[in-house]
């Protein structure tokens, strides 16, 4: 049996698995007619679920599509466009390629299919994936799948349908939007559960595994995915995660780049390098101060774990203000908005609204002389005037 043949075997085997009922806004943005398409995104975001449920929506005979786990073991035999080749041979049509970053110069294998055969492809692959290849770049259509947001773990939850807000929206109009949902149920209760458990559709096999889940995802990342993609040397992996222990119980974390440095026992320029592969991969958020023109500081102004479920998964005990800022950032960069930390408030976003974050008693007076500026509050179900309820903003996207 030719290693193709065998490959087809585990595709039908992937095939033939369950799929979950709920499906991701980004099922419905995939469209054949580019002829490759990337799925970047965390591990354990839903990669691998969302590539099963387009198969499924094909109208194609089986061996007219193939899954292929880059990684798989007979992969070490072969290489991406040697099966491309045999599979498009024997008229296969649709090529999907899961975790394609395990292959080293996948690029150029890719850009050759796109030059010289007649196939669709489909690959996925790490947040920190980047198609360097310039070509490719050009012709390769790249998508990226974030982490459940809060509207979307509520739709799981409750089995309904709720609607994207913009930022608009909830700066605006919070209050209507916020009663219209609270008519129905009580947010709060769910909004703790997600904080804890709900960013990643692999709570849903069990719960209190999760977080187990969630630290070997991290844990594999690290040690496979960004020592590949970054050439890390394997020996300061150590290193690289003495910063995530750093991050873990410390208030909204400001960081002293010199004395970050020393403490993980690296030099600048490769802290940065750390600093830049763990955002990319998704395990850290930076968010950058405020400024304009030439006075723009490139350095992050705070660093957080890239969301509150890593706190709760890696941290013993972990700061409030951390948890509400990390979900904030998560919520505003997932949606696509610029945010930066602001000398005045905590954030702004978009260059026009500043963001104070706290508990349902913070009061005004840090930004109460700011035009557009709103306290965010935790612990709410409704807001009123500029006092918004920090779940809504789960509901961007």
């Amino acid at each position: 049996m030719s290693v193709l043949e065998s490959l087809q075997v585990y595709s039908s085997l992937f095939l033939s698995k369950k799929v979950p009922a709920y499906e991701r806004d980004l099922l419905n943005q995939i469209n054949l007619k580019n002829k490759i398409i990337g799925i970047v995104g965390a591990k354990g975001v839903g990669k691998t679920t969302l590539l099963l449920q387009f198969m499924k929506r094909q109208a194609l005979a089986p061996h007219e599509m193939i899954y292929i786990s880059v990684d798989h073991p007979l992969m070490s035999s072969t290489t991406i466009l040697d099966i491309a080749k045999e599979f498009a041979s024997y008229g296969g049509k649709l090529l999907i390629l899961d975790e394609i970053h395990t292959q080293i110069d996948f690029a150029n294998d890719l850009k050759t299919i796109w030059d010289f055969l007649e196939i669709n492809v489909i690959f996925s692959g790490s947040s920190a994936l980047h198609l360097d290849n310039a070509d490719l770049s050009r012709r390769a259509i790249k998508y990226s799948l974030s982490t459940l947001s809060f509207r979307e773990f509520l739709e799981i939850e409750t089995n309904r349908k709720f609607e994207k807000l913009t930022l608009e929206n909830i700066t605006k109009e919070h209050t209507i939007y916020a009663t219209k949902i609270l008519s129905d149920f009580k947010p709060l209760q769910y909004f703790k559960e997600y904080l804890e458990y709900g960013y990643y559709p692999f709570y849903l096999e069990d719960i209190q595994t999760s977080k187990i889940k969630l630290s070997e995802a991290i844990n594999k990342t690290i040690d496979i995915d960004l020592l590949k993609i970054y050439s890390i040397d394997p020996k300061k992996l150590r290193n690289i995660k003495k910063i995530l222990t750093m991050l873990c119980t410390t208030v909204p974390y400001k960081p002293n780049m010199t004395t970050l440095a020393q403490a993980v026992e690296v030099d600048i320029k490769t802290l940065y390098t750390y600093l830049n592969a763990l955002s990319s991969g998704k395990i850290v958020r930076m968010v950058s101060s405020y400024a304009r023109g030439e006075e723009i500081i490139k350095k992050p102004e705070k660093i957080y774990l890239d969301n509150p479920n890593m706190f709760k998964a890696i941290c013993q005990g972990s700061d409030v203000g951390s948890i509400r800022e990390s979900f904030f950032a998560s919520a505003l960069q997932n949606s696509q908005h610029e945010i930066q930390v602001s000398k005045k408030g905590d954030f702004i976003v978009n260059d026009l609204y500043t963001f104070e974050i706290g508990g349902k008693g913070k009061r005004y007076n840090q930004i109460k002389d700011i035009q557009n500026s709103y306290i965010v509050a935790d612990d709410i179900e409704v807001g009123f005037g500029n006092k918004i309820p920090l779940w809504l903003f789960g509901f961007l996207y």
